[in-house]
């Protein structure tokens, strides 16, 4: 049976660092480093994930504020009140919980975000720079999972990862990340999707495989390589209630080397990010005018 790689342990080690991290920053700052989070419209899944959030923060010593408006609200003022959220020195970091009502363009609001303030990742000059391997923030998501390799899957270099998937949240940003000139990436990468022909050859093939197409027991067990390392990045409500991720877990886990299972794998690894990227906002947004970024570091801690 596979090794269980254990998000929930690696989260909490996470946000104790963080938690050392902001108390340095408040003593020396004067202040705590702030959060928006901004909830349009009444989904059920998404108060849960921004209450989750704010409790994060609260944890470890990070100020949230929570903006909320109804589902009717005009692009136009959502844009205005991210503006307003850009003017406030208190907010190092906006928070966008995603989705937004149909009338809403997602890709507007995220680029109305201050770039100094895309704790999220998602912002085009944010995800320009992680192009250029120059990133000032990671995509949350995208930066649990490395985090989860680098402790599980290393050396990632010339290792073949198959990521299915390929969005803007979770596969694109995660390919760019992987095949960075970094001590922690170099991987070769495979990126599928929906118009790829026989994917199940190509996991087959992977040492790594990420799967995050939002596809319940998707992957199943004649479709991973013998000792492969599996990440799990769905999370699916099936009709009896029950959460499953995009893996048949059951089946996999009896052909890989190490799985995350699901829930606890990479959800709390994406909470454990953002609080990072807050405190690491409110430090940019510290340092004296001209001071250059000191850098993302090399791995967890």
């Amino acid at each position: 049976m596979a090794r269980i790689i254990d998000g929930k342990q690696m989260a909490a080690q996470q946000r104790r660092r963080v938690a050392e991290r902001v108390q340095r920053f408040s003593a020396a700052a004067g202040r705590a480093p702030g959060l928006a989070a901004v909830l349009v419209g009444d989904h059920l899944a998404s108060r849960v994930y921004v209450r989750n959030k704010r409790q994060a923060c609260a944890e470890v010593g990070i100020i949230s504020w929570l903006h909320e408006f109804p589902a009717d609200l005009p692009e136009s003022e959502l844009l205005a009140h991210v503006a307003q959220l850009n003017a406030d020195p208190a907010v190092d970091g906006i928070l966008i919980q995603l989705p937004l009502p149909a009338h809403i363009r997602e890709h507007v609001v995220n680029a109305a975000i201050d770039p100094a303030k895309d704790v999220d990742g998602f912002g085009p000059e944010t995800l320009g720079l992680l192009t250029l391997g120059q990133p000032r923030f990671l995509p949350c998501t995208p930066h649990g999972v490395w985090l989860m390799l680098q402790q599980h899957a290393a050396p990632l270099a010339g290792r073949h990862v198959v990521i299915l998937g390929r969005s803007n949240i979770v596969g694109k940003p995660l390919a760019l990340m992987l095949l960075q000139k970094h001590p922690q990436a170099n991987a070769t990468v495979t990126v599928c999707h929906s118009q790829s022909r026989d994917w199940p050859s190509l996991t087959r093939s992977a040492d790594v495989l990420v799967a995050a197409v939002g596809q319940p027991l998707l992957v199943r067990g004649d479709m991973v390589r013998p000792g492969a390392v599996v990440i799990d990045v769905g999370i699916n409500r099936l009709a009896d209630g029950r959460l499953v991720g995009d893996v048949a877990f059951d089946e996999v886990a009896k052909v890989a080397s190490a799985i995350t299972p699901v829930p606890g794998g990479v959800g709390p690894m994406t909470i454990a990010m953002l609080l990072e990227n807050t405190l690491r906002a409110a430090e940019l947004r510290s340092l004296p005018a001209g001071t250059l970024d000191p850098g993302l570091p090399a791995g967890p801690g």
